[in-house]
């Protein structure tokens, strides 16, 4: 007896599955792009081996749609959208204008950054939850190929980061770099080793960082501190903030930044502005910064 008891407590539970499963299935909210990049939201009604019908439960409107038009169709979350409109994933949420963020690229992703069209750099998520990345510099590598050596400003940026509760992630990574030195023979090394804590969504957030540096082997004697910040106004819009405390030998020089970014679902362009008290004096708006992201 307590065996067929066990039997039907098993099928239940099976049919309770298979049926979450198929109504899952049923509510799921595409968002479909065609040939002609059209794009439309909604739940599928009904799919023959010709078209789909979509239905939008926003406007109330059906769609059908032939299948051989289609060029993605993929699920979303129900949090992705906003007034009846897709919200894609920002595609730069690891990194303010320079520094980075505890969020970090899932495994198999990367994206090409190039910053005032002189720093070129790579990244790429390992796993989950560790990322590698690298660049070079065009001037030095110029200036040193006109020398007859190939001798560029060169980095390297391997980083940790992973989620501890809600809204709240940490992290920490190296940054390393070789500077040539024109005219000399030897290269300048700079090593930091930093860590830093974020808090907020993809969307919104605000990240702390702490890190000690060092040049030829000499280190700082106090922290090098940033605190970021991004906030997304617009589905293709977001305000960037990146400040910096850098040590000197009797306190700390301030550097500020503010700019926009602008987006789509693989790149972003960061038009900003660098400032500080002595900057402002002669130009009181700041340096003009701009950065862009492609992601792969």
């Amino acid at each position: 007896m307590k065996k067929l008891h066990l039997f039907f407590f098993v099928l239940s539970i099976s049919f309770v599955s298979l049926y979450a499963q198929n109504n899952t299935e049923e509510t799921a909210i595409y968002y479909v792009t065609l040939k002609d990049k059209t794009h439309y939201l909604g739940t599928i009604e009904s799919e023959s081996t010709n078209y789909i019908v979509l239905y939008n439960a926003s406007t109330g409107t059906r769609t059908e749609i032939p299948i051989n038009q289609i060029q993605e169709k993929k699920i979303i979350p129900t949090k992705a959208i906003k007034n009846n409109e897709y919200w894609f994933e920002n595609p730069n949420a690891t990194r303010y204008l320079f520094g980075p963020s505890a969020f970090n690229l899932k495994k198999g992703e990367g994206y090409y950054q190039n910053t005032m069209l002189l720093l070129n750099s790579f990244n790429v998520g390992i796993t989950d939850y560790f990322s590698i990345g690298g660049g070079i510099e065009f001037l030095s590598t110029f200036i040193t190929l006109s020398q007859g050596n190939f001798n560029p400003i060169i980095y390297f940026t391997p980083k940790v980061g992973f989620s501890v509760a809600d809204n709240i992630h940490v992290g920490g990574g190296v940054l390393l770099a070789s500077i040539p030195q024109f005219g000399e023979t030897s290269n300048t090394g700079l090593g930091m080793l930093y860590g830093l804590g974020t808090y907020g969504n993809l969307d919104h957030n605000v990240t702390a960082t702490i890190g000690w540096g060092s040049v030829d082997g000499n280190s700082f004697n106090k922290p090098l501190i940033t605190v970021s910040g991004m906030t997304r106004v617009a589905k293709k819009t977001a305000l960037v903030t990146e400040n910096w405390l850098i040590p000197t030998d009797s306190s700390y020089e301030p550097i500020f930044s503010y700019g926009v970014r602008f987006f789509g679902e693989n790149i972003a362009v960061d038009l900003a502005f660098i400032n500080n008290w002595d900057i402002a004096q002669s130009l009181l708006i700041g340096v003009p910064y701009v950065n862009f992201v492609v992601k792969f």
